[in-house]
């Protein structure tokens, strides 16, 4: 008898599934999110509240690391760069000189600290450019990198390609300035 009941228990927990299944299908949620939702509504709760990340937790924090790193040093001397631009020129802007200095400074503080803000939620917080940078710096593991020898043999003959192209383009030059003399198309010597 005991068996009996431990089955229907069992068959009662699997038909609670393909019910919550079939709620999840009418509202539109994925069959995670209502499932958790209704085993709350058969324990008398109310559904369970998404918990968000905060706006200073990374996402992935461990992944990404040097392009992440990358673009925000870029992103930092931009902001810094456009911040001491806007202080050089408010200087001298505003006309009450008991005033100046505090709104200069302060404008340039405040442009400093939002797009601060901003360069560190688009680098360690949004998703969608967190997944992008992880990507890059995923792909850029899988590239096939030349060695020093490799590198200085291409050096090389990119070095004496140009200068066998530029000794040959004088030459041409040369001759063409010549022959343009000797029928008497130029006149004088070439400077």
């Amino acid at each position: 008898m005991a068996a009996q009941d431990a089955d229907e228990g069992d068959l009662r927990g699997h038909g609670d599934v393909a019910m919550a299944d079939d709620e999840a299908s009418g509202s539109g949620r994925t069959g995670r999110k209502a499932m958790a939702d209704h085993v709350e509504r058969e324990s008398g709760g109310a559904p369970a509240a998404r918990q968000g990340r905060s706006f200073f937790e990374l996402y992935k924090p461990s992944q990404g690391t040097y392009t992440r790193a990358g673009t925000a040093i870029g992103g930092a001397i931009l902001v810094l760069g456009g911040a001491n631009f806007l202080y050089q020129n408010l200087e001298g802007a505003i006309a009450n000189p008991q005033w100046s200095l505090a709104v200069q400074v302060g404008l340039t503080l405040a442009v400093v600290v939002v797009f601060g803000l901003l360069l560190y939620w688009v680098v360690g917080v949004k998703r969608g450019p967190c997944d992008f940078f992880i990507a890059t710096e995923g792909e850029m593991k899988k590239v096939s990198w030349t060695t020093r020898n490799e590198l200085i043999g291409s050096t090389k003959v990119v070095i004496g390609a140009t200068l066998i192209l530029g000794t040959v383009l004088f030459l041409v030059d040369y001759l063409f300035i010549e022959f343009f003399q000797l029928i008497h198309v130029l006149h004088g010597t070439p400077s």
